[in-house]
């Protein structure tokens, strides 16, 4: 007798619907990255963030191994059919995102599932996201009070969608998605 899959075909049903729903999100921030760019472009990490939802929530609901990476890469391709452009940036960062998240949870063999942990991983990507989108845009040409407020908000917006996922996660639970 073959042992169990890693990912049985209910897990990745959950994946499926967690990923389409946050995938939709995903969509949605991508199209507000534009505007926010030319604009209000300190407020970026705050709509960027919003791609930890598939990792936070599926990792809250089913406590299992690599199902924050599968999750993140179908919300990527759900985010992909409403902007077909940003497609590699949306694999890129579901790739990114889930791998941070997975790291941070097979440090603790993926027994801690603590609030904690989740916000570890947040604040891992806030600071990556940070640092790499304030290179790349080249917001050092920013005033001072801009790219500070920036760093702020790129760092705290994945924390703050990170509470948020949670908070789904914890209620799916409660509605015994989880139960086997």
């Amino acid at each position: 007798m073959s042992p169990p899959p890693v990912l049985s075909t209910r897990l990745l049903l959950v994946c499926a619907a967690i990923g389409v729903a946050t995938g939709i999100i995903g969509g949605v921030a991508g199209w507000l990255t534009v505007p926010v760019l030319a604009g209000p472009v300190f407020l970026y990490g705050l709509v960027l963030g919003s791609h930890v939802l598939p990792g936070i929530i599926a990792q809250e609901v089913l406590r299992r191994p690599l199902v924050a990476l599968v999750t993140h890469v179908i919300a990527a391709l759900v985010a992909s059919a409403f902007n077909p452009a940003w497609s590699l940036r949306f694999i890129g960062t579901a790739l990114l995102f889930g791998a941070i998240q997975e790291g941070v949870a097979a440090l603790t063999r993926y027994r801690a599932w603590g609030a904690w942990r989740f916000f570890i991983s947040a604040a891992v990507i806030g600071v990556v996201v940070a640092v790499v989108v304030f290179f790349a845009a080249h917001l050092g040409a920013l005033p001072l009070w801009a790219q500070v407020l920036y760093l702020v908000i790129s760092v705290l917006g994945p924390i703050v969608w990170t509470a948020a996922g949670l908070a789904i996660g914890a209620a799916l639970r409660r509605a015994g998605v989880a139960q086997r």
